[in-house]
């Protein structure tokens, strides 16, 4: 893990400075974070990067999980679902497999922060055990379109908090309580994201049997029906008639996330005829995401649905030109047309992906473009500063921040 100071050449100095100036006023207080699982999805991500620099900063960060079995997150994978607005079937039953499993997290998670920071729904009745210390819900979903019935079963838990934190404006709710209006970043320095030698990103394509005789159009993400990997099939279908590629669909399944395993097999069972498609089932090995991005030509981000969608940073802080979904977060992070391409449906994406492999070099300033974006917006130590505001805003009155 990188120490702070190793930021500096990236962001400058004065930024590293204000972090230690913000800690500073932390010091003896406990934050304590808590989410459903260490691996797997960008909230493990980002906790994984950034628990151990709060502390080396000398924030007091503590870092927990709840637990829950196949129920429970079958349950919560469907109200991850409902909450981005897609249909589900959601009964009493549901209801009642996440209140049994969250009153026996209730019971058991050792609550001991002066800041109880809870991530996603999974642990969100936690807020049961509050005192007089101080809570925030970070809710890393889109809920701009919620599914009402699951939306008014969380509002109960949500109006106990102190704060929610949303990654969107479009995301914001009528609350309460108040609301941070926070994106999630990518660590620059980290293995998914660091600078690569040309020979380590051949070997990972080499051991994964891509060759590199064509241009290269890659997703990466979890094997979930939201990120749409059949729907990228049938982009890639359309633009092979006219330009000669290969399509990488790579990525791995969250513990939390019972579904990812079928999602694998249909786009497995969609791609077998084709030898110019590549399902990779990848360990969590972030140095291979990283040279998967590195060595392909364009990054697809064709998300149905998208809490916000880091996997675009990651390709932008490469310079990779980018064709993502217009949802969630996505155009946060890509200007149409200056950081990126942005496109609605499977013939949208089948055209931006044509137009970039027939213009190289305006691809190449897409990418250009795109970094700087990331390097000014969505790097880790800008979500540092972020949250320590808003935990400092807790002890202070105030109304809506928008940081």
């Amino acid at each position: 893990m990188p120490n702070i100071d190793e930021y500096v050449p990236i962001v400058g100095q004065s930024i590293v400075d204000d972090l230690r100036l913000l800690a500073e006023r932390l010091r003896g207080k406990v934050v304590q974070h808590v989410n459903s699982t260490a691996v797997g999805g960008g909230v493990a991500e980002i906790l994984n990067r950034m628990v151990p620099l709060l502390r080396e900063l000398g924030v007091d960060t503590r870092w927990d999980l709840i637990k829950g079995g196949e129920q429970f997150f079958a349950v919560t994978k469907k109200f991850h679902n409902a909450l981005h607005g897609s249909p589900e079937e959601i009964g009493q039953r549901d209801f009642d497999v996440f209140l049994a499993t969250s009153e026996q997290n209730v019971r058991e998670v050792d609550i001991r922060g002066d800041i109880v920071f809870i991530h996603d729904p999974q642990p969100i009745a936690l807020v049961k055990r509050r005192d007089d210390n101080k809570w925030i819900w970070r809710c890393h979903v889109d809920v701009s379109n919620p599914n009402r019935k699951v939306w008014k079963f969380l509002r109960e838990f949500i109006v106990r908090y102190d704060s929610a934190v949303f990654s969107a404006p479009s995301f914001s709710q009528t609350l309460p309580i108040r609301q941070f209006l926070i994106t999630p970043s990518i660590d620059p320095l980290s293995d998914k994201n660091r600078e690569l030698p040309e020979e380590a990103v051949a070997a990972v394509f080499e051991k994964y049997g891509v060759p590199r005789d064509k241009p290269v159009i890659t997703q990466i993400s979890r094997f979930d029906r939201l990120k749409d990997p059949l729907g990228v099939i049938a982009a890639y279908a359309q633009v092979k008639r006219y330009n000669d590629c290969r399509l990488v669909l790579a990525g791995g399944t969250a513990a939390d996330d019972p579904e990812g395993a079928q999602v694998l097999r249909e786009v497995q069972e969609r791609s077998r005829r084709d030898p110019d498609i590549h399902v990779l089932l990848l360990p969590q090995n972030d140095l291979e995401v990283n040279a998967l991005q590195r060595g392909s030509t364009i990054i697809v981000q064709k998300s149905l649905k998208e809490g916000f969608g880091l996997t675009v940073s990651e390709a932008l802080w490469k310079a990779k030109p980018v064709v993502a979904s217009n949802v969630g977060g996505i155009p946060l992070q890509v200007t149409h047309r200056y950081s990126g391409l942005l496109c609605h449906s499977v013939e949208g994406a089948a055209f931006a992906l044509k137009q970039l492999l027939t213009s190289p070099d305006y691809a190449r300033k897409l990418g250009e473009n795109g970094r700087e974006h990331v390097r000014n917006n969505f790097l880790l130590t800008r979500h540092l500063r972020d949250y320590m505001l808003v935990f400092l805003s807790l002890y202070h009155e105030g109304d809506i921040v928008n940081l």
